[in-house]
């Protein structure tokens, strides 16, 4: 099932939107707010359940060319802008993004500030592999306004560790945690995932237990989606070693209940906060959103992306840049916007994915409503057998023309929110729904 953080998804994605349109689009926006994504592909080893797009780099050269091709990236997109870009979020993924030196960061981050208005009080966050942070990356992070880090922890069991050639130890993190906040950046997430090889329901909880000693403010908790015809270095990881699904639930409710016992927050399908954390208080008055990054208090319709692979949501539709590097960076050698496909937006395309958003951050919707500020009519979302083949089954309970999934249905919510997806069965390759 899609994770539903764009919809349409990535697999529908077409070669024809190209640079030209998305120049058109960057040039009719007036000015508006938005965020900014940066992709920076480069880790020094290769995670064997990562689905990311990136690569192990063992010298500093190719980062450093590759970042001179994303700071001259940045200069073409702002370039095309008719009106100033206000900016509430920036995000740093990969990768690993704190493998660039420090002083390339400090530029990067003045090159955003000249080129578009990042507010004061923006959140400004990186992901980062405890293994390779450095106190002087994290010192400069502090300096250059980061205020929220995502550190990928996945599971603290030796045994998995090594079956995911993936080795990190608790100490390796807690170090990187405290270099982090004394630095300034008080915010901070932790990444995990159950449904990997040799996990088992007592890790999952030890990793927990684990974690908790650290106060992350949030936490995502992933499924691991084995995919290895899509990544092939996949196929280093015994599939025979992997929890079936009754487990990989098991794993994913045991997760949760540990979590919930220590007072945080179930936000949406996989996240998890501190009860006073902005993505809280979001979720509780129904301003939660989901985008590339997952659960979000982002509501820019707005999203430029920088890098390989990096995709962008403009108000037109989204684009998405050349995956792998060497293209990326020929593109953008020869002044050209890397666009390799993208996505025009129809209206009802909005409509859906407007009703996709919210049962996926609230677990209900008002279809009338959200048809009404669309200026359409609700009647042809609720037919056909499929959603009465759900309410059927007991996962939803409809009165008139909202719907709201019941609780014991909420882990089959991407299944759920598929019923409104008119794109899904033109195919695509999509992770489990637990």
């Amino acid at each position: 099932m899609p994770r539903y953080t764009s919809y349409p998804t990535a697999p529908h994605f077409t070669p024809a939107v190209s640079e030209s349109q998305y120049r058109n689009w960057l040039a009719e926006m007036p000015p508006s707010s938005g965020s900014l994504y940066l992709h920076v592909p480069f880790c020094k080893a290769m995670c064997w359940y990562c689905g990311c797009h990136t690569t192990v780099a063992s010298r500093d050269g190719p980062i450093s060319r590759y970042l001179d091709h994303l700071t001259a990236e940045i200069d073409l997109v702002a370039g095309q802008l008719s009106g100033d870009l206000t900016v509430r979020h920036v995000h740093f993924g990969g990768g690993t993004p704190t493998l660039m030196p420090p002083a390339r960061m400090r530029l990067l981050m003045a090159q955003l500030r000249t080129r578009f208005c990042i507010v004061e009080d923006a959140e400004i966050a990186i992901e980062i592999d405890p293994r390779t942070l450095r106190h002087e990356m994290a010192k400069m992070l502090g300096e250059c306004g980061f205020n929220r880090a995502s550190l990928g922890v996945q599971s603290f069991d030796h045994d998995v560790q090594k079956a995911i050639n993936r080795v990190q130890s608790f100490e390796e993190t807690a170090k990187a945690v405290r270099s982090l906040r004394e630095a300034g950046l008080r915010a901070i997430n932790f990444d995990l995932i159950y449904g990997l090889p040799g996990q088992t329901l007592n890790s999952c909880l030890e990793t927990v237990r684990l974690a908790l000693k650290l106060c992350p403010e949030r936490l995502a908790v992933f499924g691991y989606a084995h995919v290895p015809s899509f990544k092939p270095h996949q196929r280093k990881i015994d599939e025979r070693t992997l929890p079936d699904s009754e487990l990989r639930f098991a794993q994913s409710r045991a997760i949760a209940d540990a979590l919930l016992q220590a007072g945080y927050v179930e936000i949406g399908l996989d996240h998890y906060a501190l009860p006073d954390d902005p993505l809280s208080r979001a979720a509780a008055s129904g301003r939660l959103h989901r985008n590339f990054q997952g659960y979000t208090t982002d509501a820019a319709d707005v999203l430029l992306g920088f890098g390989a692979s990096a995709i962008g949501r403009l108000p037109q539709g989204y684009v998405q840049n050349e995956s792998r590097s060497p293209s990326y960076q020929k593109a953008v050698g020869a002044g050209r916007l890397p666009i390799a496909r993208g996505y025009g937006f129809h209206d009802d395309d909005r409509l859906r994915g407007a009703i996709i958003e919210r049962l996926m951050c609230d677990y209900r919707v008002d279809i009338a409503s959200i048809c009404s500020s669309f200026a359409s009519e609700p009647a042809g979302l609720l037919a056909g057998p499929a959603l009465a083949e759900i309410a059927s089954a007991g996962l939803i309970e409809q009165d008139g023309w909202k719907v709201s999934v019941l609780p014991h249905a909420r882990p089959l919510v991407r299944s759920i929110a598929a019923v409104f997806d008119a794109h899904l069965h033109r195919g695509g390759t999509h992770s489990r729904a637990v």
